[in-house]
């Protein structure tokens, strides 16, 4: 009989395997490590499961609605950013205007006059001292928010702080706009900075004007809430006609905001058509 050490190699290990019990496998690392992973697998399907079933019975645990898409707006290309949209489904806003415009707009022009004192620059003589007072104001009629009327008796400049609020307003009117579901429309500002020369032409034809004019400080503008611009492309379909009365509410409703968080007074003047605001 051959001793197992002249047995080949195969025959020894098979035979050893016998011996002690031990199963025959090929590789039992491979094996064990198969089973960890077949188990692994088996967890992440239960687990999964498991979450989407919650899911199912919480929807909140998803997380929060879908919000109104936001985009920014460039002041100096007409580009709209920043500004808020109904998203597909929502509900328009409703409109609620003011219970009456001269309880909501009260502030005279002796009010006003003190805020212009305050926050404007000394009033200009003429368009040329204007013209040479850059460094205190600002050009305000470049703006994708609203239009700046041809300006016969004033001049387009604002000091930084009006111009921002003026900015600020037709931004949050377009926001309100939207969120309503009212087609885009810009108000249109009748008179900003007026230079004494101006006041005293404007004084031989307008009784209402007055010498100790807010406008002469460069903190005062007029919006027209009778007439608006339509916003559309001139390639694209024609928008839906909107009354002047529904997009007054909306504007009231923004000015009255603006005012309540005392960034400006307001007068409603009636002869005018316009709103009277001055920066605070």
């Amino acid at each position: 009989m051959k001793k197992m050490n002249d047995w080949p190699k195969n025959c020894r290990i098979v035979l050893l395997y016998r011996r002690f019990d031990v199963p025959l496998q090929p590789n039992n690392h491979v094996v064990a490590t198969k089973r960890l992973k077949n188990r692994y697998l088996e967890w992440l399907g239960l687990t999964t499961i498991a979450l989407a079933l919650v899911r199912c019975a919480f929807p909140g645990v998803a997380g929060h609605s879908a919000q109104p898409v936001m985009c920014e707006v460039a002041t100096d290309s007409g580009a709209f950013r920043n500004s808020a949209h109904l998203s597909v489904g929502d509900t328009p806003h409703r409109i609620y205007s003011v219970p009456s415009y001269q309880t909501a707009f009260p502030d005279s022009n002796s009010v006003q006059l003190q805020a212009a004192r305050r926050w404007g620059v000394s009033p200009v003589r003429d368009r040329r001292d204007a013209e040479a007072r850059k460094s205190e104001l600002v050009y305000m009629a470049a703006s994708p928010y609203y239009h700046v009327d041809q300006l016969n008796a004033s001049i387009p400049y604002l000091v930084p702080r009006a111009a921002l609020l003026l900015h600020d307003i037709g931004q949050a009117f377009f926001d309100s706009l939207q969120v309503k579901g009212i087609p885009l429309h810009r108000f249109i500002v009748t008179s900003v900075l007026r230079s004494q020369a101006d006041v005293g032409r404007l004084r031989r034809y307008n009784g209402n004007a007055t010498e100790h004019s807010c406008h002469l400080y460069g903190t005062t503008f007029d919006i027209a809430y009778n007439r608006y611009e339509t916003v559309s492309d001139p390639r694209g379909p024609k928008r839906r006609e909107v009354r002047s009365d529904t997009l007054k509410f909306v504007l009231s409703e923004v000015l009255r905001d603006m005012r309540q968080q005392e960034r400006c007074y307001v007068k409603y003047e009636v002869k005018q058509g316009c709103f009277h605001a001055t920066v605070r």
